[in-house]
């Protein structure tokens, strides 16, 4: 074993949770340590930027080691890792996504950056159902403001229910809509349904580093300065490449170009990538003193000491790592007095057609290309019809469509056989020329309500590649979410019926049929969540362990539920807050 020099902080992590935090305490004066388990990235050197479908294997089709294709971004990870298994319990699915790189998921998520509101705090006080937060949104609006104007976010302010405006100034200006946006959008209003400015983190003009820095850190020079030297170097999107590839020119958010390097430029910062943490190491008085890792190059145990250790690994790996974390003061883990750690598992529900537009054959060649992802999308709407019992589920969703002309790849138009009988030659061709840009999809991402059915465990007989005990998963949808995937492809097939179209897919009987696999949204929250009482949480409002004080999370794992927004801005928002919360205790010597 070797020891490292102690720290003030250690951040277990560098994604959304991981890069905020070592991004707040690098600026505000820290000495932080951040170990990620996967290899270096640097997006600037490795994106491909223009590469073609044409240019790859396969056309740039997915595979095992590819799962969102060729050119993702995501450089040694996936569902399944080479050498680091996980099990599923008889009766469950449960799909366990892991990056593996330095940057975690910000490198190839979708950037949809959607705001939790008022109802997603407090669920329980509304429907009788879950849990409610111990904050409320007011408590994390001013976070929501900051992390928006540091990542760079576009959209709108609606004023609809339950999708909070950001503060005046906050958003870019949103791209202009496509046309089957416009189409899809004439059909909706016809039947009630919203369709607004979709919200993403991708910039569609430049940061001001004069004013933003100062808007941002009004009391911290330090951070002031590197914070304005990052935002000189980010470009506004020209609309060239899918962002799932990265981006070189840091239009969009990843933590490998927005966080990351302000981080290092303190000095304060360091790194150490394929560094797989196993346990969290404390003290006789209970209070954490480091982590052991294995270096995952040499296969050697290495320790680093710190004032201060703080998870976020993602949702999963936290808890694992908590539980892994045994000794005779926590023998049923780390911080897991409460029994919880690695309970109320929670994903985003799932459910989508495709379907085929006959207004959208033929068109002129024109350039659709806009931002990689959303331009609009529709929030939920029933919140009365849901609150007065007329729906039978309790929770809603929002949903994501997209398609038209954009560049095909492998396989673009192998959907065509239902609308053609079969062509081969010139006419196939033709009917490829005919079709292009016609086929829209719609997906539904819903909110799951925590239950006692969804946790994940150590597995008592299986190791992974390094010695280090895997997680086991449980996995069951409760009626709820069955419901309501059911609902969202009835919803979408009534809006390609309003739009003139026809159905590609099959719309199930059933909401088993119906609903994605667990965690095949990537969306896995929960496992140490935060709440008001030490007997019911694992976690304090601001992710700070109930029995360790100087232990925090911050990623996913604190999550009380899962509402029907993608999780990413919230994750970042609260690690941002719970990152003050460090440096006010250090500060105040109250924990270490």
């Amino acid at each position: 074993m070797r020891q490292s020099p102690e720290y003030d902080a250690i951040v277990v992590g560098s994604g959304a949770g991981g890069g905020i935090a070592a991004f707040i305490l690098a600026t505000s004066g820290l000495r932080v340590l951040l170990l990620e388990a996967g290899r270096h990235y640097d997006p600037l050197r490795e994106t491909p930027m223009f590469q073609l479908p044409k240019d790859a294997p396969l056309r740039g089709a997915g595979g095992s080691d590819k799962p969102f294709g060729f050119y993702d971004a995501t450089v040694d990870g996936g569902w399944q890792v080479p050498g680091e298994p996980y099990s599923v319990a008889d009766g469950s699915e449960f799909m366990w996504w892991r990056s593996r790189m330095l940057g975690g998921r910000t490198n190839h998520w979708g950037r949809i950056s959607l705001r939790m509101g008022e109802y997603d705090f407090k669920p329980r006080s509304r429907d009788g159902l879950g849990f409610d937060w111990p904050m409320s949104y007011d408590d994390l609006a001013p976070y929501y403001d900051k992390t928006e104007l540091l990542i760079g976010v576009y959209g709108s302010n609606e004023g609809l229910e339950n999708t909070p405006n950001s503060s005046p100034g906050v958003l870019q200006p949103p791209p202009k809509p496509r046309g089957y946006e416009l189409l899809t959008r004439k059909a909706c209003r016809r039947m009630g349904i919203p369709v607004i400015p979709a919200h993403l983190a991708i910039m569609t003009q430049t940061q001001d580093p004069e004013r933003l820095p100062g808007d941002l850190f009004p009391d911290n020079e330090l951070a002031r300065r590197v914070t304005a030297d990052s935002m000189r170097g980010r470009a506004a999107c020209y609309w060239a490449t899918p962002c799932g590839r990265g981006c070189s020119i840091r239009a969009n958010f990843q933590s490998t170009t927005v966080l990351l390097p302000p981080a290092l430029a303190t000095g304060n910062l360091d790194i150490r990538t394929d560094a797989m943490v196993r346990e969290v190491t404390v003290d006789a008085q209970g209070r954490a003193t480091g982590v052991h890792y294995i270096d995952r190059t040499t296969l050697l145990d290495e320790f680093a000491g710190a004032r201060v250790v703080v998870l976020a690994a993602s949702a999963c790996e936290s808890a694992r790592i908590l539980l892994n974390s045994t000794s005779g003061l926590f023998p049923d883990g780390l911080a897991n007095s409460s029994g919880l750690v690695g309970r109320y598992l929670m994903d985003t529900v799932g459910a989508g057609v495709y379907s085929h537009i006959p207004a959208l054959q033929a068109l002129p060649p024109h350039n659709e290309d806009g931002s990689s992802a959303m331009h609009m999308y529709m929030p939920w709407w029933l919140y009365g019809e849901q609150l007065a019992g007329r729906l039978d589920f309790p929770r809603g969703y929002h949903i994501e469509f997209g398609g038209g002309r954009r560049m095909p790849g492998f396989g673009a138009f192998g959907g065509l056989e239902p609308l053609t009988g079969g062509t081969y030659g010139q006419q196939f061709k033709d009917d490829c020329r005919r079709y292009y840009g016609s086929f829209l999809f719609f997906d539904g991402r819903g909110e799951m309500i925590p239950n006692e059915d969804c946790y994940c465990e150590i597995d008592p007989d299986k190791v992974d590649r390094y010695g280090i005990p895997v997680l086991k998963f449980h996995w069951k949808w409760a009626d709820h979410e069955l419901n309501q995937a059911l609902h969202m492809q009835r919803t979408f097939a009534e809006i390609v019926d309003e739009m003139g179209g026809q159905l590609l897919s099959t719309v199930a009987s059933s909401g088993a049929d119906a609903i994605s696999k667990g965690g095949q949204i990537i969306h896995e929250v929960g496992g140490a969540m935060m709440g008001d009482n030490p007997r019911t949480s694992v976690l304090n409002q601001y992710c700070q362990s109930w029995d360790v004080p100087n232990l925090f999370v911050t990623d996913g794992a604190p999550f009380v539920s899962n509402a029907d927004k993608n999780p990413t801005l919230s994750i970042m928002a609260i690690a941002w807050r719970a990152s003050d919360y460090i440096v006010e205790q250090l500060g105040q010597r109250s924990i270490g």
